[in-house]
């Protein structure tokens, strides 16, 4: 019996969601949902609100498409006047859901079911927080529910796929900034459309807190510059195994919530899903973090060139200015030059084979030591830097490899963690919580380095023989 009453609540429940989806087609763009999701909507305010009520501990069978499978409910008769609040909501929000009143039993799904729709929802401007070639960020927010979001609108031509949004459905990483809805408003250009993608809003970039930091306090704490450095690292090596170039990753391109001091990595406008044989451009990264083969004018470089930018980023937290700082990209080159040294022949040969060495016409001066260049006494970071910053592509540490440095140890070590979380009260975020798919990548000593076993035991996280 309940199953068809709540079978003839959801076929209701889709007429009036199709109804408010026509008249909001001019302003929307409906990203793919599965089926699952879909069947799942009549029971979406009930999960957005549920927090708010304080309800008991939500039934985990997922709801079932066939009409004929049993489905599970539980008992909320002592919960009846929770409900009718629910209802008055659901009814404020134009979703019509019925209740039977004869009932006391009714289903909550999973928190994976619980996401809010995006693509329901509509969202005004705050301010822009952002722009340049690329468009315009505004910080939005969500007029149903009060959330604050960043919308980055682009102009887009018609005839073309957008490369950015294609990228960003594929991400799902706690340190990569995800999209939660994308939809079109019309250009004054029939032939245009802009783009607004939805994310989630981050107060501060990696380059306004380091400025911040140095306008302050000379410079960014060290433990601060460690945690920052892992999670970036984390977002390479995820993004990386995607087969995805970022290719502009820069302290503008990277958020950071200053409260859990939680990193990601963002602005996707550059990055591109590099296929072996085909050619990319050279010209691509801001010049400050731009790999020397793509100034040697490679076209069949490879994710690597993300770790030399990183390697730049973490040198410039250190220094508390760009380690590279060049004019042009021959003077962007002299500048690598004076701290990495003259490359050899062969040093250019593998940055880029098609490169006419006879035409190396760079003075002959020796490299620099690294503790005269980075401006610090921390011998491990000293170390890690170098190791990202080579000429050869391929002797550039790896991210997992970097990730499981000894410069990181102490993130790794539970007493450490908790000094800093009671004594100094620094917000640790999330660190080695690796998907089964990062975790298939790892060579079996980097599982052992980075999955600390405390973390193992706690987490119940499983290590992957793959």
């Amino acid at each position: 019996m309940f199953e068809k009453i709540l079978s003839h609540q959801m076929k209701k429940q889709e007429e009036c969601l199709y109804k408010l989806h026509q008249q909001n087609m001019n302003r929307r763009v409906v990203t793919e949902i599965d089926d699952v999701e879909q069947d799942l909507r009549t029971l979406k305010d009930i999960s957005n609100i549920k927090v708010n009520l304080k309800l008991p501990q939500m039934l985990t069978q997922p709801f079932r498409k066939n009409k004929e499978e049993h489905v599970k409910s539980i008992y909320l008769e002592k919960f009846e006047n929770q409900l009718q609040q629910i209802q008055q909501q659901a009814i404020k929000n134009q979703i019509l859901l019925k209740i039977e009143k004869n009932s006391a039993k009714s289903v909550f799904m999973k928190a994976q079911s619980e996401v809010l729709d995006y693509s329901k929802l509509t969202y005004v401007n705050l301010k822009v927080v952002g722009s340049g070639s690329f468009g315009v960020v505004h910080k939005a927010k969500v007029n149903e529910t009060g959330e604050i979001v960043a919308i980055k609108k682009v102009l887009q031509d018609r005839r073309y796929k957008n490369r950015e949004l294609s990228i960003l459905q594929e991400l799902d990483h706690v340190n990569v900034l995800k999209m939660k809805h994308a939809f079109y408003t019309p250009a004054t250009n029939q032939d245009e459309n802009y783009l607004n993608v939805v994310m989630e809003y981050f107060p501060d970039t990696l380059y306004s807190l380091n400025k911040s930091f140095i306008k302050d306090f000379n410079k960014m704490p060290d433990i601060l510059i460690k945690l920052f450095s892992y999670q970036l690292l984390r977002s390479i090596a995820y993004i990386s195994l995607l087969g995805i170039c970022h290719r502009d990753i820069k302290p503008h391109n990277v958020l950071i919530n200053p409260e859990s001091n939680q990193l990601q990595l963002c602005d996707f406008g550059s990055a591109k899903k590099l296929i072996k044989g085909e050619p990319n451009i050279a010209y691509i990264c801001s010049r400050c973090y731009r790999a020397p083969e793509l100034i040697f004018g490679s076209t069949n470089y490879d994710t690597q060139i993300d770790v030399w930018s990183v390697g730049c980023v973490i040198a410039e937290l250190i220094n508390g200015e760009p380690l590279f700082l060049g004019d042009s990209a021959v003077d962007q080159m002299v500048e690598i030059i004076k701290v990495l040294g003259t490359p050899s022949n062969e040093q250019i040969f593998n940055m880029n084979k098609d490169y006419d060495v006879q035409s190396n016409q760079f003075a002959k001066i020796k490299k620099r030591d690294w503790k005269k260049v980075l401006k610090t006494k921390d011998n491990l970071a000293i170390d890690l830097i170098s190791k990202l910053l080579t000429y050869c592509p391929k002797t550039r540490l790896t991210p997992f490899q970097s990730l499981a440095h000894p410069y990181f140890d102490e993130l790794r070590d539970i007493n450490q963690l908790k000094i800093l979380q009671s004594q100094m009260k620094i917000s640790i975020p999330q660190l080695f919580n690796f998907s089964n798919e990062e975790v298939c990548k790892m060579t079996k000593q980097e599982k052992l380095q980075l999955i600390p076993d405390w973390y193992e035991i706690s987490s119940k996280i499983i290590k992957t023989e793959c």
